[in-house]
């Protein structure tokens, strides 16, 4: 006969045994279009169209502002995942900078945290995640090339970034609860190696396990954010996993759109260059396609700012500055804002240049018409 347990000792031995629950988050953004027309669009993908909402939590006061794009929620498919069958949801968010950002969910239960360094190149049956993704990226470009300006002929390669969201409360290795700050500072190393996507946890440097791990914001007992250049690691309640997901989706997708617009100001330097030193092009011309490059790039970076802005909630901006620093987005603002200072030089010297050519013109017609007065003055006396 099986003896007696009290009530506490078999609560102690539950807990003892306790998995790791939560979800990995793919989350990827593509530059496939210059921008995107106002017009709503209905539907995609055969699925219904509807604005992304962010449920107000317990930290968010009720006039706390989000960017609402537009959303379609595809169908969940089964796929053979590391740990077996999973299911795998997929949400794409439409942008009018010519933007769209996928995530890609998928859920886990593990008994440490170094099984889950394999989720990084998850492998969806015979093809990698990578590669669904950018073929489903493909097939919404070319169903909304109606809705896009100047839409890529191809798209670029993707800004992907992985989340890991564990489930709170966690506990200690005698199976107590624990903080998640605390928690972090036990199990640095391992969450270091899943960061890294490091394998060999001993191979891992000290100095390497507290760099990946430095940036760091907790809010309550039961909750940490742990941000590195590739990945991120959420503590905390599911229902408050979303808040956070969507500052770091955001933050991925201004990276994104930063990066195209650099290429676009590369483009339209080289291009600018060319064009004043061919003799066949006139001033003109140039001095026009500089003014539309000007006005066009700084209305876009304006709607790009206007993504990021978290007003009312703190903790979330201390959240965004912090994977801002990680992914320099400071440092790609400057590059960007000193190559349109080159553009407005550009722009500067031609409009002086052009300026002088139509004061010289002027100049010499006033002399001209100077000598004729002249000449008809003189013609004149002789007759």
């Amino acid at each position: 006969m099986k003896a007696f347990q009290p009530v506490q000792a078999v609560q102690k031995e539950r807990i003892l045994h306790k998995r790791y629950t939560g979800q990995v988050v793919y989350i990827y953004a593509f530059d496939v279009a210059y921008e995107m027309v106002r017009d709503p669009v209905l539907r995609v993908l055969g699925q219904r169209v509807e604005p992304f909402k962010v449920d107000g939590s317990k930290r968010n006061p009720r006039q706390v502002y989000f960017y609402r794009p537009q959303m379609v929620r595809l169908p969940t498919a089964q796929h053979r995942g590391p740990l077996g069958r999973i299911p795998v949801e997929r949400v794409i968010k439409l942008f009018p900078v010519g933007a769209i950002s996928i995530t890609v969910r998928v859920p886990f239960e593990v008994d440490s945290i170094e099984e889950l360094v394999d989720f990084h190149d998850l492998q969806l049956g015979n093809k990698s995640l990578n590669e669904e993704v950018r073929e489903l990226a493909e097939t919404v470009r070319q169903e909304l090339a109606p809705y896009y300006v100047r839409p890529m002929r191809e798209i670029a390669d993707e800004e992907a970034y992985t989340v890991f969201c564990l489930e709170s409360p966690l506990t200690n290795s005698e199976g107590l609860p624990i903080s998640a700050e605390s928690w972090l500072h036990q199990h640095r190393r391992q969450v270091a190696s899943l960061l890294t996507q490091e394998n060999d946890i001993a191979n891992l440097s000290k100095q390497e396990a507290e760099e990946s791990t430095r940036r760091y914001l907790s809010y309550y007992q039961n909750d940490v954010v742990v941000i590195d250049w590739d990945a991120a690691l959420i503590v905390d309640e599911p229902k408050d996993f979303e808040e956070t997901l969507y500052v770091m989706e955001m933050a991925n997708l201004q990276l994104a759109e930063l990066e195209a617009y650099d290429r676009i100001l590369d483009a339209s330097l080289d291009r600018a260059y060319r064009d004043l030193s061919d003799r066949f092009r006139t001033r003109a011309y140039v001095l026009h396609e500089l003014r539309e490059i000007r006005i066009d790039l700084a209305r876009l970076s304006d709607e790009l700012s206007n993504f990021t802005k978290f007003f009312g909630d703190w903790h979330l901006a201390r959240i965004y500055e912090s994977i801002t620093a990680r992914f320099h987005l400071t440092d790609w603002h400057k590059t960007i804002d000193k190559k349109l200072e080159t553009l407005d030089d550009l722009y500067q010297l031609l409009a002086h240049d052009q300026n002088n050519r139509w004061m010289l013109l002027l100049e010499a017609t006033i002399v001209l018409l100077f000598i004729i007065d002249l000449i008809i003055l003189f013609l004149g006396l002789k007759t």
